[in-house]
């Protein structure tokens, strides 16, 4: 039976699609609205008897139904949403739009789908719904890592929504018996990111001679996990996970803002010396920080960890350094994008 994946066109569906079948799984159905972050180039190569794209919103209650009823996936892995802060600050309805009412949509479409299943979905059907630290909001330097248990308290447009549909979520398993699973991750660092985000966008510009814009002082701290980590993280969660269940998925590496662009400017000197621009560190631009910029997000991934066997394989020193080559090799990826932030 295949799965169906929404928002896979993206950086974090890419990566978990690709996984996905070099690991045995069955069939994937990609339903992508490819915005300018879902790049249907990302999956092209994929055989057509294991992938299929399908263009189109989480929200198109018809188009949903239609695909589950003619694939009968036995899961739904939501990906989709609108992930970046800065977009989120600027234009707050977009992310309304797709994390909430989107998600909303999305989990009557599966409701009615699992309601038609032998058991009324109480068998092996699953719902993964993806989403993010942020949700818990900001930590002091001294306070100890989220856990699962940690209150919401989300600080800006993009992580109230995901909230939003975190709630949204966990509602339909209580209320409608959905069999839901949910997974809140760390930073994601890694292959096909979209250069608007902090790793990727350093990359490029130290490539090119152009300026590092570091918000504030840089020491904002985040827990860096490498994508083909999470995506391991995911199929666990699918094949062990115990439905009703949240499980934060973080790669134990907290590194201050400031840190890693310093790393990734060492790292493109070393890997792609250029004379005429000179060290990369010299292109460090401090500039006004983000409103409600979060001071800091950790993880305690003791719970998955415990209950699934999940360790990161990747520390973050080698797993920057393989980001570095990806970037520095796959120029023509980089120039296929519509639009470079």
């Amino acid at each position: 039976m295949p799965i169906l994946v929404t928002g896979g066109a993206g950086f974090i569906g890419t990566n978990f699609i690709r996984s996905w079948l070099a690991n045995g799984g069955g069939k994937v159905i990609n339903l992508d609205k490819l915005t300018y972050a879902g790049n249907a180039a990302n999956l092209s190569d994929l055989p057509g008897d294991s992938y299929r794209l399908v263009v189109g919103d989480i929200g198109d209650g018809d188009l949903v139904r239609g695909l589950l009823a003619e694939h009968k996936p036995r899961a739904v892995v939501n990906f989709a949403a609108e992930s970046h802060v800065d977009r989120s600050i600027d234009s707050p309805h977009e992310f309304i739009n797709t994390n909430v009412v989107g998600t909303f949509r999305l989990l009557e479409a599966v409701r009615a789908y699992a309601a038609g299943l032998p058991g009324g979905g109480s068998g092996d059907f699953r719902f993964l719904h993806v989403s993010t630290d942020e949700v818990y909001g900001s930590l002091s330097p001294d306070e100890a890592p989220f856990t699962e248990t940690t209150p919401y308290a989300p600080n800006s447009p993009y992580s109230a929504s995901k909230a939003s549909s975190d709630h949204f979520v966990r509602a339909y398993h209580h209320t409608y018996g959905l069999p839901v699973l949910t997974t809140n991750c760390s930073n994601n660092y890694g292959p096909y990111q979209f250069p608007e985000k902090l790793i990727p966008l350093m990359i490029l510009n130290a490539l090119n001679g152009k300026p590092l814009p570091v918000y504030g002082d840089g020491r904002q701290v985040r827990d860096w996990l490498h994508v083909s980590d999470h995506a391991r993280a995911l199929r666990l969660v699918l094949e062990k996970g115990k439905v009703g269940s949240t499980y934060n998925v973080g790669g134990r590496a907290e590194m201050a803002n400031i840190d890693v662009v310093k790393t990734i400017c060492a790292l493109v000197d070393e890997l792609a010396p250029n004379p005429r621009i000179g060290p990369r560190e010299s292109l460090i631009a401090h500039v006004t920080d983000r409103l409600g910029h979060d001071r800091r997000y950790a993880i305690n991934p003791s719970k998955i960890s415990g209950e699934l066997g999940f360790e990161p394989l990747y520390d973050f020193t080698s797993g920057l350094r393989d980001t570095v080559k990806w970037y520095l090799d796959n120029q023509k990826w980089i120039e296929s994008l519509q639009k470079v932030t």
